[in-house]
């Protein structure tokens, strides 16, 4: 129980020491010993606030998404230059998708929202008002279920296996 109260969110206290170091690029043991103290001391002083925090699955899972997100993005990057550089205006198909969500928890969904909205040519702009679907606007997808599809069985699914 030592540990718990020491490191109440072990994964928010790996992610500040990281991102900090990234802030001040440059490796130091200064720097690193600050990081693992802010580390340490911002989830013991938010933990009050996330009473229900999630429980997440295991971390090659957290890893695999992130490889296959960062992937997609750099796919999308590429295929949003070439409609841009290549499609005449008139053969770009914008649309409106409604994702059907089987996430239950707020935070899940709320990582596929950005997600969607992270990776080029499409962003998530609203959740329905009982949580059950999200409204996606894509910049071309001549085919929308496959888009639907492919968020649900790409995205979704793994999300389902970390979150729930």
């Amino acid at each position: 129980m030592l540990i718990r109260k020491i490191l109440p969110h072990p994964y928010l206290t790996l992610m500040l020491v990281v991102v900090w170091q990234m802030l001040v690029n440059k490796l130091t043991l200064g720097n690193l010993v600050l990081g693992l103290v802010l580390g340490l001391i911002i989830p013991i002083l938010t933990a009050p606030y996330w009473p229900n925090r999630p429980r997440l699955g295991s971390l090659p899972r957290i890893v695999e998404y992130m490889v296959i997100v960062l992937w997609d993005i750099v796919v999308a990057n590429i295929q949003v230059a070439l409609i841009i550089l290549f499609k005449r205006n008139a053969d770009i198909r914008p649309t409106w998708i409604t994702v059907p969500l089987e996430l239950h928890s707020p935070e899940a969904i709320t990582v596929l929202a950005g997600t969607i909205t992270m990776t080029p040519g499409t962003v998530s702009s609203d959740l329905s008002a009982d949580g059950h679907s999200l409204l996606v606007h894509c910049l071309h997808a001549p085919d929308p279920d496959a888009v639907r599809e492919q968020i649900k069985t790409r995205y979704e699914r793994r999300l389902k296996e970390i979150f729930e």
